[in-house]
């Protein structure tokens, strides 16, 4: 059976506290969701703003393979000639095929905020969905504050969805707007709505209970066809129901219809995409599409899935276009740990009595301070140099930093650092000024790697993070830092850990590099250069 999906995340989604979609964000988003196979997209109000005016005039020229783009408004306002009413004009300028118009299904709405009487808010439902039908437009009825208005009058509720009935609407869609309800209300006041009418029925629900998802489900198998949300749950307050768990949900525990398996397989594409449009991080454990959705790390549960890939899965992750993660921590055991030898193409190096003693040296580091989860390049560097014959690319023999404020003047402190390290049996002395100890560090280091590997200068530092970890020892804490590289598409990260900040920072920073010239030359040569003292001059476009 098919569920119809209607997405209101550049409307509903929009009123998040920080979204400000541009008509141009609006457009490219509306776009990517046609092609994921969403059937209605709500592009704004169009009374409301001139952004979604713009909007919806781009969205004229625009093609959509499938998806209807949907104008959003009120009813006619109270007391008003229908045909002279603002907000209706507006819904039909929008030259939109489909509408939506959302009433009041609770008589205190009706009483408290649109200050009328009951029969006039009946008025208002019936005459704005028969002007907008009689204009040859699709009406989506949003009964708004459905459920507890059902709740307070289930009478009235029940009048007011015969109001659009008559008016001509062609869905009724059940608003659980304020997001208290819980599941068994919502599924049992469905299924009482169901029995009454025989209009497709419609669900949109909101996360204030953190519920949701499941009043959306349980709306689904009380009757409704027709599920409205937004992508990543975006919303006002605690947003609204998120489509990223409804659809697979739907499709792959219901056994609903929603998209096709493809278009399923691209929704942790599309959930980062609206993200990165929305400028916000997303959210790395958020159900199905987070980074971390399928992330193992407890020993305990690596084992068993290296037996059983559903033993701690509940789904296949590449249905939604997502993908497992093996972690290795202090939590590890074994199994994480011969899972990341899998994936780094090691199997064949490292014995048993080597990888119990990378195991024993990454819980201890741990207890220090450090924290591989987000540093698999120093994870991969451990075990590289459990290998017998393993030649790192330099070696340190010290480093010397040195900060100096003259004058007292603010900003005017100069940072310089020494750095002596042996490269292919020749020890390099080099010194550079920077930005503050650890710049002028990385560029004493790259100084003297420069000659032997001209690649080093390919490689970038695109992100440094500083963690405190015990801030109860003010100045003396121990500080862990984690730094993230980049060389063309690829990026990895690196981790250091000490009371010394600067000590922290040179060993993500050496580890980096390190990592760097040994992938880089592995991807050029097809070898691996860890096991040899010479290092190809690999070329790598940026």
């Amino acid at each position: 059976m098919h569920i119809t999906l209607y997405d209101t995340t550049l409307r509903d989604g929009a009123q998040r506290e920080g979204i400000s979609f541009s008509a141009r964000d609006k457009i490219m988003i509306a776009q990517r969701l046609d092609r994921f196979g969403i059937r209605y997209i709500e592009g704004g109000w169009p009374g409301s703003n001139p952004k979604d005016i713009e909007f919806f005039r781009q969205a004229r020229h625009c093609t959509f393979e499938q998806a209807i783009i949907t104008a959003f408004g009120s009813t006619r306002r109270a007391n008003v000639d229908v045909a002279k009413d603002a907000n209706i004009r507006a819904l039909l300028e929008a030259e939109t095929s489909a509408v939506a118009i959302f009433g009041k299904s609770s008589p205190l709405q009706v009483e408290h905020v649109l200050r009328t009487t009951r029969d006039e808010n009946l008025r208002m439902i019936a005459e704005s969905c028969a002007y907008i039908k009689a204009h040859g437009r699709e009406v989506i009825y949003d009964a708004e504050h459905f459920y507890d208005g059902y709740k307070a009058d289930p009478d009235y509720a029940l009048a007011t969805l015969r109001a659009a009935v008559e008016g001509g609407a062609d869905v009724l869609v059940l608003c659980e707007t304020n997001g208290g309800c819980l599941p068994s209300e919502v599924k049992a006041i469905t299924e009482a709505v169901a029995r009454v009418f025989d209009l497709p029925l419609g669900i949109h629900a909101h996360n204030d209970s953190g519920l949701a998802v499941a009043n959306t489900l349980m709306a689904v198998e009380a009757g409704a066809r027709h599920v409205q949300g937004t992508i990543n749950g975006y919303g006002e307050r605690c947003g609204n129901a998120d489509l990223c768990s409804i659809i697979p949900n739907l499709q792959l525990k219901m056994g609903y219809s929603c998209v096709t398996p493809e278009q399923l397989a691209s929704l942790t594409e599309v959930s980062r995409y609206v993200s990165e449009i929305a400028n916000l991080n997303p959210d790395t454990h958020a159900p199905f599409v987070g980074h971390s959705a399928f992330a193992h790390k407890g020993g305990t549960h690596v084992n068993a899935l290296m037996k059983w890939a559903d033993s701690y899965q509940h789904i296949d992750p590449a249905l939604v276009g997502n993908s497992r993660r093996i972690l290795v921590s202090e939590l590890a055991g074994k199994s994480n740990l011969l899972s990341k030898i899998q994936e780094f193409g090691l199997e064949r190096k490292l014995s048993t009595e080597q990888i119990n003693t990378v195991i024993q040296h990454i819980k201890r580091l741990e207890s220090q301070g450090f924290q591989f989860e987000g540093a698999e390049a120093s994870v991969e560097l451990m075990l590289r140099r459990a290998e017998a014959d393993y030649v790192p690319p330099f070696e340190l023999i010290d480093f010397y930093t040195l900060v100096e404020n003259r004058d007292g003047v603010h900003n005017a402190g100069i940072s310089e650092a020494t750095v002596k390290i042996r490269v292919k049996g020749q020890v390099m002395h080099t010194a550079s000024e920077g930005n503050g100890p650890v710049n002028a560090l990385d560029g004493a280091l790259r100084k003297a790697l420069l000659p032997f590997f001209p690649q080093i200068a390919r490689i970038q530092l695109i992100d440094y993070k500083v963690r405190i970890l015990d801030p109860d020892s003010a100045t003396a804490a121990q500080t862990r830092v984690l730094l993230t590289s980049q060389c063309g598409d690829r990026t990895w990260s690196t981790v250091g850990s000490s009371t010394n900040i600067i000590e922290a920072s040179w060993i993500a920073l050496t580890d980096s590099l390190e990592y760097g010239l040994l992938t880089c030359a592995q991807e050029e040569t097809g070898t691996d250069a860890g096991a040899s003292t010479e290092l190809s001059h690999c070329a790598i476009s940026f």
